[in-house]
């Protein structure tokens, strides 16, 4: 065991991840971790012989990378090495002795009303643009519905950029308005969706007549699932042509759970449709919330307004 190189382990512990039904996702954001640190090191180095400092010094090298980049490197490696210790590769985590990062807080700045109707009222146009010796003009844009099921549902259930991606047809209960959703760590959950939302679903599908219950929900022309990288570019895409700024599937998610909580959801019933394991997050979104309720009663006030 000491002789195993680098992409040895790598080979290895995949196929431990494997065994462990690790979600895809997981599994290529550790890889690619591996892979980067593999580039970075120039060569296949045997496993036992990379040390502490090896690590922090690939760490302190991605200047261009945002700590929470930083830290799922992290994560990465620290996984890879608690493996090898359990499989008496090495005898201890050099990992774990190595301070995690700390990811920037980034400010939570949900959709507004106005946004969310921009950027359903540009999924069926390209930008208008013009040609020599021609009027300007604009032309229709495929998987217009599509587009527009993918947005209302993230919008309405609060669900991840991977979730999106991986559900079903038949993961769609249209009579008792629920999807089942596969969340982090292997862990189902059932979310209710709105009437409306049944309504723009049941359009996507009549446009798929000849899918079948086990078929991706969301996929590509060339019948091919859209992948949490495709959705990305997707919603920028979208979100350029709208002219609104910072559109990604997290964005959905944040304003999912502030309007949710604006218009009486409660916190715990909250947790369980986000799918979180603690209340940490949604006590983010209770001080948004309730920031915006404020706001709105200085706003709204009838003594303030009729100067009582």
């Amino acid at each position: 065991m000491n002789k195993l190189t680098f992409s040895q382990a790598i080979e290895g512990y995949l196929l431990n991840a494997g065994a462990r039904h690790l979600s895809p996702h997981t599994i290529a954001d550790y890889l690619n971790t591996f892979r980067k640190f593999e580039i970075y090191k120039d060569d296949d180095p045997r496993f036992a012989s990379i040390s502490q400092n090896d690590i922090q010094e690939f760490l302190a090298a991605q200047t261009k990378l945002s700590n929470k980049t930083l830290l799922n490197y992290h994560t990465g490696l620290s996984a890879l090495w608690t493996w090898a210790v359990k499989e008496q590769i090495v005898p201890a985590n050099v990992v774990k002795g190595i301070q995690p990062p700390r990811p920037e807080k980034r400010e939570i700045v949900p959709f507004t009303e106005a946004e969310i109707k921009a950027m359903l009222a540009a999924l069926g146009r390209s930008r208008i643009y013009s040609r020599p010796g021609k009027r300007s003009s604009n032309h229709g844009l495929p998987d217009a519905e599509r587009n527009h099921a993918i947005l209302i549902l993230m919008l309405d259930t609060g669900i991840r950029a991977s979730e999106v991606s991986s559900l079903k047809i038949f993961d769609v209960d249209q009579r008792n308005q629920r999807i089942q959703v596969m969340g982090k760590g292997s862990k189902e959950r059932s979310i209710p969706f709105s009437a409306r939302t049944g309504q723009v679903l049941w359009r996507y599908l009549s446009t798929r007549s000849n899918a079948r219950v086990g078929d991706m929900l969301f996929v590509t022309k060339t019948n091919r699932s859209v992948e949490r990288c495709s959705l990305l570019k997707l919603l920028h895409r979208i979100g350029d042509r709208a002219g609104v700024k910072d559109v990604h599937p997290h964005r959905f998610r944040h304003t999912f759970a502030i309007q949710y909580l604006r218009n009486g959801g409660d916190a715990y019933t909250l947790q369980a449709l986000l799918g979180h394991s603690t209340l940490d997050m949604v006590k983010t979104y209770l001080r948004l919330a309730q920031v915006d309720l404020d706001e709105a009663h200085r706003r709204a006030s009838p003594v303030d307004n009729w100067r009582l």
